[in-house]
């Protein structure tokens, strides 16, 4: 049988990755297959990078957490098709996961992940779940 969770110790869960991340982080969208883990070189290129709100990420309700605020990049660095991100407070990863464009059904959507140098680039969707319900 699979653990099973209360929702109050789901959203904690939730709560304390945000805590821990920290406040501001910073998005990285990249190229390619993320890493086998967060412990991992980081793999494709850099295409975008943007810090994130200092409170990026809304309390956690019903065993879920989603973006809080706006997620954006005035200007791609760099031209490709970004294939999954990474958030990190300063050198340490936390999260990783897909990229795809909005309603793709990625870890995370853009409005466009097919970027051009120097292009806007916005977040359109991250929501972070905790299992075990």
């Amino acid at each position: 049988m699979a653990f099973q969770f209360s929702t109050a110790a789901r959203n904690a869960a939730l709560d304390a990755i945000e805590t821990a991340t920290g406040s501001g982080p910073t998005l990285e969208l990249r190229s390619g297959a993320a890493p086998a883990d967060c412990g991992a070189a980081d793999t494709g290129t850099l295409l975008a990078s943007m810090t994130l709100p200092g409170d990026w990420l809304a309390a956690a309700a019903n065993g879920t957490k989603a973006m809080l605020g706006t997620w954006q990049d005035s200007a791609a660095a760099a031209a490709g098709t970004v294939g999954h991100f990474r958030v990190r407070q300063g050198a340490a990863c936390h999260i990783q996961g897909s990229v795809t464009a909005t309603g793709g059904g990625g870890d995370m959507t853009l409005d466009n992940p097919a970027l051009a140098s120097g292009q806007q680039v916005t977040v359109t969707a991250f929501t972070l779940s905790a299992g075990g319900e």
